[in-house]
């Protein structure tokens, strides 16, 4: 190993330390912990009691009887741990950490988060490596170090993110294939709106990239029907009840309102939360950000088609859709943790050295200081004493912008190393020549 490697390595083992130490403190300072886990442990652990675990009466009959019910509990709190929104898959993965008493669960869970995010930056940072050890070791350094929500909530999102990596890892190594197609089918199964597009990247690929994908789809299915029977023999009604929990989070004023979390702000990211500051309204906002995000995506797919597939090309391909995931539907900012993917681009681009190696750098740093938990309690702090009637321009304008930025840079960034991408279709790729690859 050279001693760029070995101080690129230093850097993310840095950034491991900080998230491993001080993410437990910070759970354990918080008034009320892990809500997000609340919100699969408690309908989880109802359903195997052979409960619905989508009638919130159900839940909270367990939430009380449990000694879920404390003093500093809110009533969005409540909310969160007893009307489930999460689909049966999510469930059936839960369930064997349901199945133990909370105090026991709740540090299993999070010890599956501190471990599966340190092991996917490991294999991600050994991909950026190939072309840029240091700069690699300080982006996956830095968004670990900033990562301490994923542990205070308890949210999937860290799980689910790490085994999408880790299936990147498998693929483009070729390596382990069969754990690669498992990690990413369960990934779908958790959180498809964070993995899906990789998905789709590997499937449009072609290749031996296209057998992987449709073998993961197969593995999805029959995850997601077994979850899905499943939860129909306990609850047959439960897409009508989820629906409903649904309805009830995205209502005006609820905990997943788009318009009031994004002048909390409450980590909201997709481009609903900037919309709605024009019109709260989801017949104005949710068509929208889909007319927004169809062009990009668009040409993006039409390039993964029209070009020959290399291993160059692929990290550009996930350097687009990682920030684009997370625009048209809804992520929160724990979410963005799949910038991970973006960690070999910018590698690759800093190897080819020349202006577009600093617009890379430039790109990505930014997205990923404005998503790291720094960043975001900065802004917290700022809005909450701003949050005031304003009424001159640049009170409203200041306060647009402290809301709005994350979304805004992150589209910004995706049409970046889209054109970065588009313009790589057009000339020969190789892996040994990668420095070259987008700078001629």
């Amino acid at each position: 190993m050279t001693r760029a490697r070995l101080d690129g390595l230093y850097l993310v083992l840095i950034g491991s330390v900080v998230f491993a130490l001080l993410g437990p403190v910070l759970q354990s300072a918080s008034h009320v912990p892990l809500t997000d886990f609340r919100a699969l442990y408690y309908p989880a652990r109802t359903l195997l009691q052979d409960h619905d675990p989508y009638q919130t009466d159900e839940v909270q009959r367990l939430f009380q009887a449990e000694g879920g019910n404390s003093p500093e509990d809110t009533a969005e709190t409540r909310q969160i741990a007893t009307q489930a929104v999460y689909p049966p898959t999510s469930l059936a993965f839960a369930a064997p950490v349901a199945m133990l008493p909370w105090g026991l669960a709740h540090w299993l869970w999070t010890a599956l988060t501190i471990g599966s995010l340190i092991f996917a930056s490991l294999l991600i940072w050994n991909l950026g490596a190939d072309y840029a050890p240091v700069l690699s070791g300080v982006l996956i350094g830095f968004l670990l170090a900033n990562s301490e929500i994923l542990i205070v909530t308890g949210n999937s999102a860290g799980i689910a993110i790490s085994l999408c990596a880790v299936a990147v890892w498998c693929f483009m190594r070729v390596r382990y294939i069969a754990v690669g197609i498992l990690c990413l089918a369960v990934s779908l199964a958790i959180k498809p709106h964070d993995a899906g597009l990789v998905w789709f990247y590997f499937l449009l690929a072609g290749g031996v990239f296209r057998k992987h994908a449709l073998q993961t789809f197969a593995v999805t299915l029959a995850i997601s029907l077994s979850a899905m029977v499943w939860v129909w023999l306990v609850a047959p009604h439960w897409m009508q009840e989820l629906h409903f929990n649904l309805l009830a989070f995205s209502a005006h004023g609820g905990t997943n309102d788009p318009g009031v979390a994004a002048m909390g702000p409450k980590g909201v990211i997709d481009l609903q939360s900037v919309l709605s500051g024009f019109r709260n309204d989801p017949r104005f906002y949710n068509p929208l950000s889909y007319l927004i995000c169809a062009p990009p995506l668009l040409l993006w797919g039409w390039v993964t088609l029209r070009s020959r597939s290399s291993q160059a090309r692929s990290w550009l391909a996930l350097a687009v859709i990682s920030p684009l995931s997370l625009l048209p539907v809804y992520h929160r900012q724990y979410d963005a943790k799949l910038l991970l993917l973006m960690v070999p681009a910018c590698a690759l681009l800093w190897a080819g050295g020349g202006r577009l190696a600093r617009l890379a750098l430039l790109a990505s740093t930014t997205v990923f200081v404005v998503t790291g938990d720094l960043f975001w309690i900065i802004v917290m702090a700022l809005l909450r004493n701003l949050h005031q009637p304003a009424t001159g321009v640049f009170e409203k304008t200041l306060l647009f912008l402290l809301a709005h930025s994350v979304p805004l840079l992150l589209l910004l960034v995706s049409v970046f190393y889209l054109w970065v991408y588009a313009r790589s279709a057009r000339q020969p790729v190789s892996l040994q020549d990668a420095g070259t690859v987008v700078s001629g």
